[in-house]
């Protein structure tokens, strides 16, 4: 029988890849078992059957820190997991561990993210008595709600990957898993200085220059110097890690963001207003959730009105977010003719 190619990256993980590395062909599979591919991997069809759904696409529109910028060049949720995914391959491919898994993960890490960034979260886990965290609603989005309720049917390790990128619900089951923890973190903290930069509320001038020193003076510097820590730390350890010094400026230019930016006016000046609007929505919802989608009330019955509620509200982008609650709650100016009545 002809190989195929798939079967050539299958000899090409085991010529490659460190022991340490997940192999594609040892994956621990699918819930719902399917025929192999003859051109991908498993974690390679992982990968694009994240790409393609609607939950990925709708990234575009959500926050990432600045609430629906105008400008071209601020970073959205999918951008942002884009610059996650890149740093998360140059970590796996220098470490000789799967790139594949590695890229599958990081693209569908926030895919349960709310409108509004965090601040949309953060409603949602203060109103749902269950609580909320954004990991898990990912791997709610490919377990059930994505595919018209069908999910994604990922790999095993795909969905843990994506479920303990946060670290608060434990460490992955695979390195390959655990490096999304420091990707996300490296990614967002060097991005939201540049975003915070250009918005100017924030300079390179005002970064201490103790982390400068340990971690560089530029954007750039700074992936370079986390990214190479992680490598380096990872080289001969049974976990990914990155150095101690690295790490502590790390988490304390981490610090000096919540401080300078997370917390700054101008940045999230709007969030009050943001979270007034999601936690309504909520509300109005859960009061009249016949008024769901019928995507939504599929799950009504089986799942409960507010679990069904936060399912269609953390996959709201930011727009569609605000028109619901225009057409909702903002009344219409009444109109004759579609021109405004006027006194005579």
């Amino acid at each position: 029988m002809p190989k195929t190619v798939r079967d050539f990256f299958i000899e090409t993980e085991k010529e490659i890849l460190s022991p340490r590395a997940t192999k594609s062909y040892e994956t621990k599979g699918r819930v719902k078992p399917i025929e192999p591919c003859s051109v991908r991997t498993e974690f390679q069809r992982d990968r694009d059957r994240i790409i393609h759904c609607k939950s990925f696409r709708r990234l575009m529109h959500k926050t990432q820190v600045f609430l629906s910028p105008e400008a071209d060049h601020y970073r959205t949720r999918l951008t942002h997991t884009l610059e996650v995914t890149q740093i998360g391959r140059t970590i796996a491919r220098a470490l000789r561990l799967n790139e594949d898994l590695t890229e599958a993960a990081a693209l569908g890490h926030d895919l349960g993210h709310t409108p509004f960034g965090h601040a949309g979260e953060r409603v949602l886990r203060r109103l749902y008595s269950k609580g909320f965290n954004h990991n898990e609603q990912s791997i709610r989005v490919v377990e059930k709600l994505e595919n018209n309720g069908q999910g994604l049917n990922l790999t095993e390790e795909v969905r843990d990957g994506i479920l303990h990128h946060t670290g608060g619900s434990g460490p992955a089951s695979t390195l390959e898993g655990s490096i999304i923890l420091f990707a996300d973190r490296i990614a967002y903290i060097n991005h939201d200085i540049d975003d915070a930069c250009r918005a100017g509320i924030l300079s390179e001038e005002n970064i201490p220059e103790v982390l400068k020193k340990t971690l560089g003076s530029s954007h750039g510097e700074r992936i370079d110097t986390m990214t190479k820590s992680v490598i380096a730390a990872s080289k001969d350890n049974d976990k990914i890690v990155m150095d101690p010094e690295t790490a502590e400026a790390t988490l304390e230019l981490r610090e000096f963001l919540f401080k300078n930016v997370y917390t700054n006016p101008i940045a999230k000046g709007e969030e009050g207003k943001a979270e007034e609007l999601v936690a309504a929505l909520y509300r109005y919802f859960v009061e009249n959730p016949e008024r769901l989608p019928d995507e939504q009330k599929r799950w009504l019955e089986s799942d409960g009105v507010e679990r069904s509620v936060c399912d269609y509200i953390a996959g709201m982008t930011d727009r569609y977010a605000v028109t619901l609650y225009r057409q909702l709650f903002i009344p219409k100016m009444w109109s004759e003719g579609n021109k405004l009545l006027t006194w005579l």
